[in-house]
């Protein structure tokens, strides 16, 4: 599915940049960017709008001390969405809490199991009922296609704590952990206008749902705001209830290769699995792609594939359920945030390979605008 655009502007109306877009129409139409007035980046061809102001010296968030916690007598249960431990995206990042949990809370007890294509919500309701029949807790479901089944087994076992990832489930033993996809989704989104060469860039979702709607409608809201003249190529791989998007690789290819057919030469996917399909893609057509929720230039499955990867709208999935873990373990789970977003560092980008430095300090001028408010990414995603 190809989505039409044009909807330039629109999604700053309520926002505090009106000089700033002010200024982006006098310096097109003086013909100058941001590299002949001295910027930090090498604006291309596409970008219309001046650099934002560079956050205040200090404002970037401090590494976390070490965390003095004993989770030794935890039993976690870890339940995959489709394509599970080794998907180098969102299976992996919850993976990677639960591992460091292993290294620094003293976790030792860990049951996982992964979803298999279009499994039925029973055999969703039996793997959690197994994990905590047997004892674990707390568990944690990975993704919004656990709620149902988390819904129906959580009120039969009111001793057990459950952990959803993308979803709500209003019951006292259900913690939510959710993100602002959108507002990392927006700096992947200014990253691609700065390195597409073509002034057009793309997004594949792995399938047409709210949760990935967030994550086109903050790549969309971030491309236009700084280049009124960019296109962008927008398509999903499969429709609503159907997860097998999130694990098709030769779909992402196929859908990646008609959008740089298109013209594309930027991609963005939230396709979990299918992502690696896209990254083959752009290395087949000498193109770029930007990955999502795992630093993915780091993954060992993407080394054949990690030099067109130019950096990933980081979810920081692992952040969530380790410190999921280390509230249970201390019986405290108010110290968790409402949503991980850039200001409690849930989400974000990677700078693996270098291939963003010159254009950091831009996306960290961005980062702050939305931090401080100045910038309101909607999660809305705007036909």
């Amino acid at each position: 599915m190809r989505i039409s655009l044009r909807t330039r502007g629109r999604m700053f109306a309520a926002v505090a940049m009106a000089g700033v877009l002010t200024l982006a129409g006098c310096a097109k139409d003086s013909g100058t960017n941001n590299a002949d007035s001295g910027g930090s980046g090498d604006a291309g061809p596409c970008v219309t709008a001046p650099e934002p102001p560079p956050p205040p010296k200090g404002s970037s968030r401090e590494s976390k001390a070490p965390v003095d916690v004993d989770a030794s007598d935890l039993r976690v249960g870890l339940a995959f969405d489709l394509g599970g431990r080794g998907d180098a995206s969102f299976n992996d990042a919850a993976a990677a809490g639960v591992d460091k949990a292993k290294a620094e809370l003293g976790v030792t007890d860990v049951s996982e199991s992964t979803a298999t294509a279009n499994e039925t919500e029973d055999a969703k309701k039996q793997r959690l009922q197994q994990m905590a029949a047997a004892g674990y807790s707390p568990i944690i479901a990975v993704g919004f296609a656990y709620a149902p089944s988390v819904k129906d087994v959580a009120p039969k076992f009111p001793d057990t704590q459950f952990a959803l990832i993308d979803g709500t489930v209003d019951l006292p033993n259900v913690t939510p952990l959710l993100f602002a996809e959108e507002e990392g989704s927006f700096l992947a989104g200014v990253a691609a206008v700065y390195k597409s060469e073509n002034c057009h860039v793309g997004f594949v979702g792995g399938v047409n749902t709210p949760l990935i709607q967030k994550f086109q409608a903050g790549f969309r809201q971030g491309a236009e705001a700084v280049s009124d003249e960019v296109q962008i190529e927008e398509d999903y791989l499969t429709p609503a209830g159907d997860i097998t998007g999130f694990n098709d690789p030769a779909k992402g290819n196929a859908k990646s290769s008609a959008q740089i057919a298109n013209g594309a030469d930027v991609l963005f996917h939230a396709a979990g699995a299918s992502g690696k399909g896209v990254f083959q893609a752009a290395k087949s057509a000498g193109a770029l792609a930007i990955g999502v929720d795992s630093d993915q230039y780091k993954q060992q499955t993407m080394d054949p594939v990690k030099d067109v990867i130019v950096t990933s709208m980081v979810k920081r999935v692992d952040v969530a359920v380790f410190d999921y873990l280390v509230a249970v373990a201390r019986d405290d789970l108010s110290t968790l945030p409402e949503r991980f977003d850039l200001a409690a560092g849930g989400v974000g980008y990677s700078t693996s390979g270098g291939k963003i430095d010159d254009i950091v300090p831009i996306l960290e001028g961005y980062k702050q605008q939305i931090i401080d408010g100045k910038i309101k990414v909607s999660a809305e995603l705007e036909n």
